[in-house]
């Protein structure tokens, strides 16, 4: 078992940040007879894995509503791929709505009055 401090300190992430992820229900932490939270030691791993989904553009909601079901998935790589391939079509789509919207607001800077339909 691992005290908030280091666990904050295995993962680079602040105390601030663990306790913020386990009101989410990110992360969970049994605690003991005084109070302290303690973590199992594969809860390193599960906080580097909600780090490294938000900087690939994933929500803390995304994360949470799958988290459990990678944690429990007998392929856990599959299952992570299909969310990644999920996520990047789901930019993708963004994407072609938004170069859309570009060339929209690019027609209508050309006119007199450009809020006109």
């Amino acid at each position: 078992m691992m005290r908030i401090g280091e666990l904050a300190q295995a993962s680079a992430v602040s105390r601030d940040t663990l306790r913020f992820y386990e009101q989410r229900g990110l992360i969970a932490a049994q605690r003991s007879a005084n109070g302290y939270r303690d973590y199992p030691a594969d809860m390193v791993q599960l906080v580097l894995y909600i780090k490294t989904a938000q900087r690939l553009g994933f929500t803390l909601s995304e994360i949470g509503n799958s988290v459990a079901a990678l944690w429990q998935s007998p392929d856990p790589d599959s299952a992570v791929t299909q969310l990644l391939h999920d996520k990047l079509k789901l930019i993708e789509t963004r994407m072609a709505e938004l170069g859309a919207l570009r060339n929209e607001l690019q027609q209508r800077l050309g006119q007199r009055c450009p809020l006109n339909p």
